[in-house]
């Protein structure tokens, strides 16, 4: 039973903290934007970062060629 009169208020103390801590978040905008920094890894920046060659070759489909490929291969032949 002694122990009970130890615990009690220790929950209690532990639960005000809590409470504390969590409207303290609130206020400082913790919880404001959630979906936004979860999202934001989805977006694709990195077209910037692709050389031109290999975003040219990307926009096509496979088995066709750019003009200028078409024409480098038909010169070679003849």
């Amino acid at each position: 039973m002694q122990i009970v009169m130890i615990l009690v208020p220790l929950m209690l103390i532990l639960v005000a903290l809590g409470v504390l801590l969590f409207s303290w978040a609130v206020k400082n905008g913790q919880y404001d934007d959630m979906d936004g920094p979860a999202h934001r890894i989805l977006y694709d920046d990195d077209k910037d970062m692709i050389p031109k060659e290999a975003r040219r070759n990307e926009s096509k489909p496979d088995g066709q060629k750019d003009e200028a490929e078409q024409t480098d291969t038909d010169t070679d032949k003849g």
